[in-house]
């Protein structure tokens, strides 16, 4: 079993409140663009897994990861995923059918993000490993979300973690 969720970053910051010298507030300086980095990761009782996209992600992005999934995991999927438009898309359900039932849908209900343990890797991302993070361009972001998602996967309770609050939250 497999959830997936897809998320975005984008170069402005995530601001949190943070320590400084009395009297010396933080400043973030950071550029106001609208450059989207996107991400798409799948969840199992042990690790997850991860593909970084330029833009939006749409129905290519999708079959994409879907196929990444399939490649590293190499057995039957059960995939669990939220209403997401591009999970519906003509390409998805071919790529899907093409599978010859090595790869079954099942979807969340609407608004119960909180269903979904990769909910908890985003929020995780945000608040723990790029709070306040000011990129100088877009290749710094994709380097540093990489960077964090890796040291993010590398720990096992911490993907544990996310599991227990997805099933506190049955």
């Amino acid at each position: 079993m497999v959830f997936i969720d897809e998320s975005g970053l984008s170069e402005r910051p995530h601001r949190v409140r943070t320590w400084a010298p009395r009297g010396q507030t933080p400043v973030l300086q950071y550029h106001f663009n609208w450059k989207v980095l996107s991400a798409a990761a799948g969840i199992t009782c042990r690790n997850f897994y991860f593909r970084l996209y330029q833009g939006a992600i749409r129905a290519p992005q999708v079959v994409d990861f879907l196929g990444h999934l399939l490649r590293q995991l190499r057995r039957k999927l059960l995939v669990v995923w939220d209403g997401l438009p591009a999970h519906r898309a003509i390409l998805v359900r071919e790529f899907i059918a093409a599978q010859n039932g090595k790869l079954a849908i099942e979807c969340l209900p609407g608004y119960a993000p909180e269903l979904n343990p990769v909910e908890y890797i985003w929020g995780y991302r945000k608040h723990r490993e790029l709070p306040n993070f000011c990129p100088r361009d877009f290749a710094e972001l994709s380097h540093h979300a990489r960077r964090a998602l890796r040291c993010m996967r590398r720990r096992p309770r911490l993907v544990q973690s996310f599991w227990q609050q997805a099933e506190l939250s049955l």
